[in-house]
This record gives structure tokens, sequence and C-alpha cells, in this order.
């Protein structure tokens, strides 16, 4: 597929900017990039597992709260008490659950191109309907592939100038992904899951009561720039899916100003226009952590999404194994 696959600036130019990938996998795809992780890719995923250390990358469905986007509600849960005629039974019951509250993937659904246009031509009515892009697509052949972990926090924390890692609008261009992969001694691979890690959810960890009320109103956080040469960066190295700790994989706030779209608000590109998986507010800071104890930047990842029939997003469900 690599062979076939066109670079970015092959990519035909869309009608408000940018390039299109739409009708590469296929005029009905639904998958995205998600297609470079083929049973290739996934095969040689295994080969990154040599110690058997398995690390959970799901931050607790309560823990951004409250949620770090206002239109978001907190977590509700119950805890219903039965009776099985002499011992007692104990079930949950979810009365709000906004799956993209706490670690999470966006489905195809999630942000249209431009107007009511997703990826792939899909309509907002198709959307609405559950009919086209829908997390339930992705959740039927689940994720599974090689991780690379891009550490920026470590390896570019510089940027920062003195102030807390993890904290502000910081951004993350090519180059500094690039500083950060050479200094791991990482190469990418078709279809690759790469996990991005700023720091910012370690960051959030330590702020208190007072300081957490007030992020959502006044949102910032690192991440990759708002740039064409960064769409190209990501589509020509053949990523399979981008996750980070952060809260949009790009840096935030977006800028929705005219002049500055399409690459303002990243999200119509890569999710948009070139299919591509986005994993927001993912939990690396024990894998991090282990990548700079023992130098291996590489991973499995496995995710299973909820499968949520017309669903535009999911927990992220991910594992990564070392």
């Amino acid at each position: 597929m690599t062979a076939d696959l066109p670079l970015y600036h092959q990519l035909p130019t869309a009608a408000d900017g940018g390039r299109s990938a739409w009708g590469v996998f296929g005029a009905a795809d639904e998958l995205g990039t998600l297609n470079l992780i083929d049973a290739a890719a996934v095969k040689a995923s295994t080969q990154a597992v040599r110690a058997g250390r398995v690390f959970a990358l799901n931050a607790p469905l309560d823990f951004f709260e409250p949620p770090l986007d206002t239109a978001r509600e907190p977590l509700s849960r119950r805890t219903i008490q039965g009776d099985m005629g002499g011992f007692a039974d104990v079930d949950d019951a979810i009365d709000s659950f906004y799956p993209q509250v706490s670690s999470q993937w966006d489905a195809l659904g999630h942000v249209a191109y431009a107007g009511e246009h997703f990826y792939n031509g899909a309509t907002l009515r198709e959307v609405l309907d559950g009919r086209r892009n829908s997390i339930a697509t992705w959740a039927a052949r689940g994720i599974v592939g090689r991780g690379v972990v891009i550490d920026v926090a470590r390896f570019c924390a510089g940027r920062w100038r003195g102030g807390a890692v993890g904290a502000g609008a910081v951004t993350f261009g090519v180059d500094d992904l690039e500083a950060a992969r050479q200094a791991a001694g990482i190469e990418y691979s078709q279809g690759c899951i790469l996990l991005l890690h700023t720091g910012f959810l370690s960051w959030y960890a330590e702020q208190d009561r007072v300081a957490r009320e007030i992020l959502p109103h006044h949102l910032t956080s690192p991440g990759i720039d708002h740039t064409e040469e960064m769409a190209a960066y990501l589509w020509d190295n053949r990523i399979g899916a981008i996750a980070a700790d952060n809260f949009a994989v790009e840096v935030w706030p977006a800028d929705l100003g005219r002049s500055a779209q399409p690459f303002g608000f990243l999200h119509r590109i890569l999710i948009g226009q070139l299919g591509m998986a986005l994993g927001e507010l993912w939990d690396l800071r024990a894998l991090a952590a282990d990548c700079s104890r023992d130098d291996v930047y590489e991973c499995m990842v496995a995710s299973a999404p909820l499968h949520i029939a017309g669903g535009v997003g999911s927990p992220a469900n991910a594992l990564a194994i070392k």
C-alpha cells in the first residue's frame, strides 16, 4: 500500500485549501489512515514486545473534572444493589457519559473539513444518522499496531523557557518532532501509532481544585503546530494514528480566524481531509517514564474503541506492551 499511496504534495488540492485524501482508500472508506495498519503492520508490531510490561493508557473517566470541554458533562454513575435470592448483587448505572470526556478517540465524523462536509464526502445528515464515519467502523476491527513514542516533554523541554513543562500553548513543529525522534533513536514505519508525550496530563494532575475549575474557561494546551508542513509530515511518514496526552493533539487554542484556515484548526485537515485517527488526553506518563529508563521508544499498542452505533468518539480503551 505504501508504494501506491501518493505523497501529500501529490494529493489533489481541496476546495478550501490544503490537500485531499478523499477516495485514496476507496470512495466508501471510513477507516482513513487506519488502513495503513494492515496485517503485515500488525504482525510486525509484535516485534516491539520484549519485556512483557503492560501500560494502561487510559486516564480515569472522572480525571478531568470539570471536563476540559465545557460542552461536555462529567461522568454520573450510580451503584444499584439487587438481591439474587439471599445474596447481594451490585450493578452500575451510568446516567451521564460523554465518551470523549477523558482519554479518547475522535472518529472521522467528529469534525468536518468545511461546512457540513466530512471525510470522504460524508454529509452532516449522514453523520448524524450514523450512516457514515462512525466509531463503530473502527470498533468492528479494533486498532493494533506499533507505537512510536515521541517525547517532546523530555527532549524539547527547553520550549517552555523555564515554565512548567506541559503548561500553556507551547507549539511543536516538525523540527521538534524530528529532534525528539532522532534523540530517541527510533524510526517510523507504515501504519505506526505516534504517541506524543507533551507532559500536559502530568501538569494537569498537579493542579489544585481551584485551578481545575478555571482551566476549561481559559484553556491552553501544548501541541503540534497549525501548519501544512505538519499535515504533510504526518501523511508522508505514513502515520496510522496519532495520540497525545494533551487536549487536542494540536496546540490549543486553535486559530479559527478566516485568514488562518484551513490549518488554524488542524482537525479540519487531519480528520476532515486526510482521515487521520486522532487520540487525545491519553495517559502516557508511565509509558514515557519507562521509555526514558530503558531507552526503548517503541511498543505494541492495542485499542478496542467502544462499539457505539453512530458514535463519533470513544474512550481510548488502550494498552501499550513493551
